[in-house]
């Protein structure tokens, strides 16, 4: 396999995620502790994770554990279920069982890179821009114009990374249809899914409405559990799963045993860890909303459908560039530029930069951004 490029995002926050005085552009939800989600188990489940043997775990997962992973969906069943160490782990899995060297894939940008990434290092691929003059929506009929014969996977990502767009029911449908008359397997990046105001509507998962559709989820975004590394691919093709599995024997093998108890614990909870990280989203967007309408000349805001993210456009001469390096250096307000979601497929943005509201302290970083402000407001 070719040499992989530099991954921008992530480079970006090694640099600066545990540096920056104000990570305001976080896309998870406030993690908890060890000690609040271990007061959400039962009896049973904290003797299970307290008396647990630490050797080598099921490299699909536990059974326990994929048995509670399939009753978050509608239609899945513990055997359609592959755990995974995270899931990028997931991306990596998927992309290099489904794609072969004379193979083709369509994906959404702007998006995060390694969708992109993968399927270029192995075979062709082609990007398909969601549209900002309409609210960040996929077209669908350009994803028709551009399968080819040999077009395997088409990858999307909603709640979208970075907007936080949410794809219109009737569309994903279509989408549906469309893959399925040419066969083509979906892969649908659900990380976000839950996870956003209260009031948002959010997509059924691609693995309940389509034979050839790979649920992507993990403990990271929407339950705001990143440290417990856990993600898994739901899919009811049992020989895609069967080959996503041999290979992960290459990759982590299996999961981590403690990481497993405690994200049994978590998906139990579920309804109430969600309730808890939306009511942040739903206390943190009218702090942005207020922040932005001070500032009409220098940002273009627009409230995302769901996830904790949003992608505002940047109206300063200096550029978003320069305007997210001054933030972090100066006043230790850390953004992502939409350069990071540059593309090689396609024209991106260049003009917007990511921030996050699913964690809480929001207060003090806005109060920082006012007064960098403030201090070094520049030209439009």
């Amino acid at each position: 396999m070719p040499t992989l490029p530099d991954f921008r995002l992530e480079t970006h926050f090694s640099k600066w995620e545990f540096k920056a005085r104000y990570h305001m552009t976080a896309s998870d939800a406030e993690s908890m502790s060890m000690q609040d989600l271990l007061a959400m188990a039962t009896p049973e489940e904290r003797a299970a994770f307290e008396g647990m043997w630490l050797g080598y775990t099921e490299t699909f997962g536990a059974p326990d554990l994929r048995e509670r992973i399939a009753g978050t969906y509608q239609r899945q069943k513990a055997s359609d279920i592959l755990c995974f160490a995270g899931a990028s782990e997931g991306i990596f899995a998927a992309n290099n069982v489904i794609l072969e060297k004379d193979s083709h894939a369509i994906m959404v940008t702007p998006n995060y890179q390694s969708h992109e990434t993968l399927p270029i290092a192995i075979g062709e691929a082609t990007g398909v821009p969601l549209d900002p003059e309409d609210n960040w929506s996929l077209d669908i009929d350009r994803v028709a114009d551009a399968i080819r014969p040999n077009t395997r996977l088409v990858t999307i990502n909603f709640p979208h990374n970075p907007t936080g767009t949410i794809l219109p029911l009737d569309r994903y449908h279509a989408l549906v249809e469309l893959c399925r008359k040419h066969g083509i397997y979906i892969l649908h990046d659900e990380i976000f899914n839950g996870l956003g105001e209260t009031s948002a509507q959010h997509l059924p998962y691609i693995a309940d409405i389509y034979e050839r559709g790979l649920s992507l989820n993990v403990m990271s975004k929407s339950y705001g559990l990143p440290g417990l590394r856990v993600g898994w691919i739901a899919c009811q093709d049992s020989e895609i799963l069967s080959k996503m599995e041999r290979l992960k024997h290459y990759l982590s093998i299996c999961n981590s045993g403690p990481s497993e108890r405690l994200t049994m614990i978590a998906l139990r909870n579920k309804d109430r860890i969600f309730a808890r990280n939306c009511a942040i989203v739903d206390e943190n967007l009218p702090k942005w909303d207020a922040f932005f309408a001070r500032y009409p000349d220098l940002f273009e805001w627009t409230r995302p459908a769901g996830s904790c993210m949003a992608f505002p456009r940047y109206k300063g001469a200096d550029g978003v560039e320069a305007f997210c390096q001054s933030l972090v250096e100066d006043s230790g307000v850390l953004f992502l530029p939409s350069t990071i979601y540059s593309s090689d497929l396609g024209p991106t943005p260049q003009d917007r930069f990511r921030l996050g509201f699913g964690r809480t302290g929001l207060d003090e970083g806005l109060a920082a951004l006012d007064a960098h402000l403030m201090q070094n407001r520049p030209a439009t």
